[in-house]
C-alpha cells in the first residue's frame, strides 16, 4: 500500500472550499495583505544592512535611513493587522456556516441514521471538530502561508546575500525535512484517534446525564463515574501521545535548524574577518537566517495543526456526505384532503439494525376516515413501528402504505407530517416556557388558541399555578413538571396542531384517574371527525373504540369490538383478564377451553408476556 503524499494528507481540507467560496473577495484581500506583510518582513534586513554599511560608515543621512526603517515597520504593522482581522473573520464565518450546515443536515436525517450514531458523537463534531477548523481557517492556514512565503523569500535573499553560506544551510535543511515527514504522519493518526476518544466521552456523558434519575435511583453513580473516568483517561492517553509526538517534532526541528544556523554564522564571521563580507551583509544574512529558521519552525508547528484539521474536516464531511434513506421524491404528489383513509397492504418491515427480525410481517389494515382504531398487544408486537411507518420515519421493505389513496413514499415527508398529530408515551418537553412548548404544535397560533388547547388537555389549571403562568420555564426535558403534567402539555400541543390524523401512543399512561378522565374526554372531542389510531396497554381507555386491532409478533391476530374480542381472541381475553378482574378472566378461561383445553404449559410464555406488557389500573 502506497503512503499518502503531502497533498493527499491535506486533501480533506479541500472540502472547505464550498464554504470559503462565498467569501472569496475577503479571502483575496487577506491574501494581498499577507503578501504585503511578508514583503515588508523581508525588506527589514535590507534596511538594516544599509543602515549599518552606509549610514554609520558615512555618518550622514542617518535620520533618513531610520525613517525608512520605521516606514517599513509601519507597513508591516498595518497589513499584519489587516490580515489578522480578515482571516479571523473568515474563520468565525466559515465555522458558523459549517456548524449550521452539519446541524441542518443531521436534524433532517431519518431515525435509522441514529440507530448506529450516538448523539454525543454528533455534538462532538459540532463543537470540537468545528473548533479545529476555525483555528485553521482563522489562524493556522494564514500563518502557514505567511511562513512558507517567508521561508522561500528568506532562502532567496540568503542566496543573494551569500551563495556559499546558503549552500551550507540547504545541505542541513534535508536533515529537518525527514523528521517532519515521519512525525507529521504520526501526529495526524494520533490526532484523529484523540478526537474519536473525545467523541466517545461526550457520547457517554450525554447518555448518562439524560438518564440521571435512573442512575441515581439504582445507586449507580459510582459505576458511571468509573466508566466516564476510564473514557477520559483513554482520551487523555491518546492526547498525551499526540502531544509527545508534536513536542519531539518541535524539539528536533528547532535543534537541527539552529544548530545549522550557528555553524553557518561561524563561517560568516570568518568571512567578515577575512574581508570577504561587510558587517552589513553579515547582519542581513543573520536576520534572514533568523527569519527563515523561525518560518521553518512555524511551518512544522502549523503542519501538525493542518493535519488535525484535515482529520476533523474529514469527519465533518463524512456527516454531510451521509444521505438519509428516507428522502422526498423528486416530484412529490399532493396529499388529498379526503379519500379512503389510511391503508396498509401487505406491509413487511424490519429495522436496519436487526434485519432478520421483522417488526411487522404481512400487515394489512384499513382505517376509514373518521374511524377510531385501537392497537393493542404485547410489547414488541409492532404497534409503535406502525406509527413510525405512518410518519415515514422509515420505509417498509415490502408492501404499500397510503393515505387517502396517495402512497406515503410518493409524498413530501414534511407535508405528510403536517397532516398528522402525535402524542408519544415518552413525552418530549423542550427547555422553554409552557407557552412555547404548546405552540410547538402550530408556531403561528395566538396566545388565546394556545390557552384553549391547554384547557382542552386539562393543562390550563396547573399551568396557571406555575410561578410565571404560561411564561414559566419548564426546565430541560420538563424536569419541573410531573409525568402527568408533561403528558398533558404534549396532548395540548397535538390538539393545537388540529391535524386530520391523530396518533396517540399510550397518551394517558402517566395521568391520575381524575386527569385521565378529563384528558380522555378531551381526546374524544379532538378525535371527533378525524382519523385516530390509539396504542394502549390500558384497555379501559379503548373499550369504546370503533375497532380494536390485536397485534402479536408483528402480525394482526384479531380485529373487532371489545366484547367480540373477549369471545374470539385468547390473547386479548388474557390481557383483559389481567386488568378487568374475574369476569374477564372467566371469559378468558372459556376461550382457552374452546381453543383446545387447559394447557398451562403451552400458554405460560404468552401469559408472561401479557403480564409484563399490561399496566393494571
Amino acid at each position: 500500500m502506497t503512503k499518502p503524499t503531502l497533498l493527499q494528507r491535506l486533501a480533506p481540507l479541500s472540502g472547505l472550499l464550498p464554504f470559503l467560496r462565498p467569501y472569496r473577495g475577503r479571502f483575496a484581500l487577506a491574501g494581498l495583505a499577507l503578501l504585503v506583510a511578508a514583503g515588508a518582513t523581508l525588506l527589514l534586513p535590507v534596511a538594516f544592512r544599509y543602515l549599518i554599511d552606509h549610514a554609520f560608515a558615512q555618518r550622514a543621512a542617518v535620520d533618513g535611513y531610520f525613517l525608512a526603517l520605521f516606514g517599513v515597520a509601519a507597513v508591516l504593522a498595518l497589513f499584519t493587522a489587516l490580515r489578522f482581522y480578515l482571516v479571523s473573520w473568515l474563520g468565525e464565518r466559515v465555522t458558523a456556516d459549517l456548524r449550521r450546515a452539519v446541524y441542518r443536515h443531521v436534524i433532517a436525517m431519518s431515525p435509522e441514521y441514529f440507530e448506529t450514531l450516538q448523539t454525543g458523537e454528533v455534538l462532538s463534531r459540532l463543537t470540537t471538530d468545528t473548533t479545529l477548523v476555525q483555528a485553521v481557517v482563522g489562524s493556522s492556514l494564514s500563518l502557514g502561508l505567511r511562513n512558507v512565503l517567508l521561508m522561500l523569500g528568506g532562502l532567496v535573499m540568503l542566496a543573494v546575500t551569500s551563495a556559499s553560506l546558503t549552500g551550507y544551510i540547504l545541505v542541513t535543511l534535508a536533515l529537518v525535512v525527514l523528521p517532519i515527514m515521519i512525525y507529521g504522519r504520526r501526529v495526524r493518526a494520533l490526532s484523529r484517534a484523540s478526537q474519536d476518544r473525545i467523541a466517545d466521552s461526550s457520547a457517554l456523558a450525554g447518555e448518562t446525564l439524560n438518564a440521571v434519575q435512573t442512575v441515581q435511583a439504582f445507586v449507580q453513580e459510582g459505576h458511571e463515574q468509573r466508566r466516564f473516568d476510564d473514557s477520559v483517561e483513554r482520551s487523555f492517553g491518546t492526547a498525551l501521545a499526540r502531544v509527545r509526538a508534536r513536542s519531539q517534532l518541535t524539539a528536533i526541528v528547532i535543534l537541527l535548524v539552529f544548530g545549522a544556523i550557528v555553524f553557518v554564522l561561524w563561517l560568516g564571521a570568518q568571512a567578515v574577518l577575512a574581508g570577504q563580507m561587510s558587517s552589513g551583509q553579515l547582519a542581513q544574512f543573520i536576520l534572514y537566517a533568523v527569519v527563515t529558521a523561525g518560518a521553518i519552525g512555524a511551518v512544522a508547528e502549523v503542519w501538525g495543526e493542518l493535519q488535525r484539521a484535515a482529520g476533523a474536516t474529514e469527519r465533518l464531511l463524512a456527516l454531510l456526505a451521509h444521505r438519509s434513506p428516507v428522502t422526498p421524491p423528486a416530484a412529490p404528489q399532493p396529499l388529498p384532503a379526503t379519500g379512503e383513509g389510511i391503508r396498509l397492504q401487505g406491509v413487511r418491515f424490519a429495522y436496519p439494525s436487526r434485519p432478520g427480525l421483522p417488526s411487522l410481517d404481512d400487515v394489512s389494515l384499513w382505517v376509514k376516515p373518521g374511524e377510531q382504531v385501537a392497537l393493542v398487544g404485547p410489547s414488541g408486537a409492532g404497534k409503535s413501528t406502525l406509527f413510525q411507518l405512518l410518519l415515514r420515519f422509515y420505509d417498509p421493505q415490502v408492501g404499500r402504505i397510503s393515505i387517502n389513496g396517495a402512497a406515503v413514499s410518493e409524498l413530501d415527508p414534511a407535508a405528510l407530517r403536517r397532516h398528522v398529530g402525535i402524542v408519544l408515551q415518552d413525552t418530549v418537553i423542550f427547555a422553554a416556557s409552557a407557552l412555547e412548548n404548546i405552540r410547538y404544535g402550530r408556531p403561528e397560533a395566538t396566545d388565546a388558541e394556545v390557552i384553549a388547547a391547554a384547557r382542552a388537555a386539562a393543562a390550563h389549571d396547573f399551568i396557571e399555578k406555575l410561578p410565571q403562568g404560561y411564561h414559566s420555564f419548564l426546565g430541560e426535558r420538563g424536569v419541573r413538571l410531573s409525568g402527568g403534567q408533561r403528558q398533558r402539555i404534549a396532548i395540548a400541543r397535538a390538539i393545537l396542531k388540529n391535524p386530520p390524523i391523530l396518533l396517540l401512543d399510550e397518551a394517558t399512561s402517566a395521568l391520575d384517574a381524575e386527569s385521565e378522565r378529563l384528558v380522555q374526554a378531551a381526546l374524544e372531542r379532538a378525535a371527533a371527525n378525524r382519523t385516530t389510531l390509539v396504542i394502549a396497554h390500558r384497555l379501559a381507555t379503548v373499550k369504546q373504540a370503533d375497532r380494536i386491532v390485536v397485534l402479536d409478533a408483528g402480525r394482526i391476530v384479531a380485529e373487532g369490538r371489545h366484547d367480540e374480542l373477549l369471545a374470539s381472541s385468547p390473547l386479548y381475553a388474557r390481557l383483559a383478564a389481567l386488568q378487568f378482574g374475574a369476569a374477564s378472566e372467566h371469559a378468558a378461561n372459556l376461550v382457552a377451553g374452546a381453543a383446545g383445553g387447559d394447557n398451562p404449559a403451552s400458554s405460560e410464555q404468552e401469559q408472561d408476556t401479557a403480564c409484563r406488557s399490561a399496566k393494571p389500573e
